[in-house]
């Protein structure tokens, strides 16, 4: 298959993109990385895809550079998906740009700045919800190291396939890292769904370079590029 990842923006891609790029051209696919978006305005460009990888966060941040997609490449990407091609969406790439609203009728839903929140970085148990989901072919429980997503938007039409668990917790959150209650539950980390004729795998998993070391980690997103493309 034929993947366009795009990647950049205020997180560590320094590290995980080029272990996304490693793990998915030894499966056999032909990559090509940019942090430039303005591809997804050129539908001839597009064609060429297969699948679209988002592990980028496009996000219209003064701080940290306007990277929020322009309304041309909006609309590419809605095209690109909604005409039957593939998108896997990761981590904070679902993170929603006040530029673009509808942007999580296509993820699912995602993160939220401002709402959203999760504990501290570190080791917790991910729990198979749907084995038999395409997305978890091959993955049993496992152990990671990442951020637990809460307070995320859900969207209807959304069929989870992973989850996390979490214990009450106060934990710094925020610019002033103050207290922040956390309540514990349930979380859903990883869903698929359609848009338009084309299929959509969100997994909100894989922070940093040691979140995308781990095997079952790579194993679904292969997972995802393969079903999105079927």
């Amino acid at each position: 298959m034929k993947l366009l990842v795009i990647s950049g923006g205020r997180h560590p891609y320094n590290e995980s993109t080029p272990i996304l790029e490693g793990f998915l051209k030894a499966a056999g696919h032909q990559v090509t990385v940019t942090e430039d978006p303005s591809v997804l305005a050129r539908s001839r460009d597009m064609a060429d895809y297969d699948v679209l990888v988002f592990n980028t966060r496009r996000e219209n941040l003064p701080d940290a550079g306007n990277l929020a997609l322009t309304k041309p490449q909006q609309r590419g990407l809605a095209n690109f998906v909604s005409k039957g091609k593939g998108f896997v969406c990761l981590h904070i790439s679902t993170c929603l740009s006040s530029a673009w609203p509808e942007y999580h009728e296509i993820t699912g839903g995602g993160w939220i700045t401002g709402a959203s929140f999760h504990p501290p970085y570190g080791q917790f148990t991910v729990n198979v919800k749907d084995p038999n989901h395409p997305g978890v072919r091959g993955v049993y429980d496992f152990m990671t190291n990442d951020e637990l997503y809460m307070g995320i938007t859900f969207k209807e039409g959304n069929q989870v396939f992973i989850s996390g668990d979490a214990k009450d917790g106060t934990y710094p959150w925020g610019p002033q890292r103050q207290p922040k209650f956390m309540a514990g539950g349930t979380f859903p980390l990883g869903w698929t769904r359609r848009y338009g004729n084309g299929k959509v795998f969100t997994l909100l998993l894989g922070h940093n370079g040691l979140s995308f070391q781990t095997p079952e980690f790579q194993k679904m997103v292969l997972n995802g590029v393969e079903w999105v493309t079927v």
